[in-house]
Order: C-alpha cells, then sequence, then structure tokens
C-alpha cells in the first residue's frame, strides 16, 4: 500500500514589523512592501507604481483591453477572473453575502456593505459644494450636477436635456404615451408612479 505523505511547510520567515509569518522568504519580501509603501514596479503607459509585479501585469491589461477571461455561459469576457467569478453569480442566482439586520441577500459583498448604510443611516459621501451628505458615492455624483447645471441626457426627440437619465426615461413617456402604472381599484393608468400615488387620494376621500 502507498500512503501519500503530506508535507506541510512550516511558516519560519516572520515579519518583524507585524509579526506575520510566511513558508518562503520571497513572500516575506514581498509583504514588507505593504509597510514600506515601496512601489518599484511602474506602469510604462501612465506611470502608475505598485509594488507587486503581478499587479502590475493585471494593470497592463485596462491599456492593451485584453480580456482573457470568458463566460461559459454567455461569452462575456473579462481582463480578471475574478470579475468573471463575480459574473458568474448572475446566471447562478446565488447570493452568499445575507444582512444580518433584515435577511437580505445579496450575490456581491461590496452590495451588501452598501445596503447597511440603510440601516445605520450613515452618509459618508458629503458634497463639496453645500455640504449635504449621502449613503452612496453615484448618489453624490448626481448631487453635482445640480451645481455644475449640466444636463448629459438629450431627448432624441424633441432635444430637451436632463442631468439625470432617469428623468429622461420619464420623460420618453410623454411622447409614447405610455401609461405602465394602473390602479388596481378602477384600473386608471398614469405614465409615473408618483401620479399613481396621487390618484389613490381620490378613492379614499
Amino acid at each position: 500500500m502507498n500512503i501519500h505523505v503530506t508535507h506541510i511547510k512550516e511558516k519560519q520567515h516572520k515579519c518583524e514589523v507585524c509579526g506575520k509569518a510566511f513558508s518562503r522568504k520571497d513572500s516575506l519580501n514581498l509583504h514588507y512592501l505593504t509597510h514600506t509603501k515601496e512601489k518599484p514596479h511602474s506602469c510604462e503607459v501612465c506611470g502608475k507604481a505598485f509594488s507587486i509585479k503581478n499587479s502590475l501585469n493585471l494593470h497592463y491589461l485596462t491599456h492593451t483591453k485584453e480580456k482573457p477571461h470568458s463566460c461559459e455561459v454567455c461569452g462575456k469576457a473579462f481582463s480578471l477572473k475574478k470579475n468573471l467569478n463575480l459574473h458568474y453569480l448572475t446566471h447562478t442566482k446565488e447570493k452568499p453575502h445575507s444582512c444580518e439586520v433584515c435577511g437580505k441577500a445579496f450575490s456581491l459583498k461590496k452590495n451588501l456593505n452598501q445596503h447597511y448604510l440603510i440601516h445605520t443611516k450613515e452618509k459618508p459621501h458629503s458634497c463639496e459644494v453645500c455640504g449635504k451628505a449621502f449613503s452612496r458615492k453615484d448618489s453624490l455624483n448626481l448631487h453635482y450636477l445640480t451645481h455644475t447645471k449640466e444636463k448629459p441626457h438629450s431627448c432624441e426627440v424633441c432635444g430637451k436635456a436632463f442631468s439625470i437619465k432617469n428623468s429622461l426615461n420619464r420623460h420618453y413617456l410623454a411622447h409614447t404615451k405610455e401609461k405602465p402604472h394602473s390602479f388596481e381599484v378602477c384600473g386608471k393608468a398614469l405614465s409615473r408612479k408618483e401620479n399613481l400615488n396621487l390618484h389613490y387620494h381620490t378613492h379614499i376621500k
């Protein structure tokens, strides 16, 4: 009988700064860069520097637009393997990250962290112009448009411009005459959801 013996490598190389141990000396040397903040590997295209050569190689993919990792389900390609793994969750519908407060589940950990702000009421993103705070960075970016008066979303029918894409989508309903929101009591259809809420009060008076 052949017995396979697994050798457990002793982690004899210890970091003098934080005490973390490594089985290989070169791994310890790379780890020291996290303490010294030294970044000896620079991108020849944009100059961005990295502490580890492998990180630089991954960064180069953002310039070459190379996407070597393809989804076997839909064919969508990614430059990083970790992004492909996250993408697979959209097919499996797996949501491994659950909120401890309300139980709502998410496929991505970052979305769960964003969700927790609803419970904590924390708003870490503040407007530098007026001081208004937001829980999400994308909400802050949209808010900045109210100061810059920038309106990047234009209607292809009449040319009217909007700062927010959602406002443009609602505006299109004025052209298409589409009324996607219907009231269950009387069947009346309305183009905007807020108008549906107003119509509700005509029944409870």
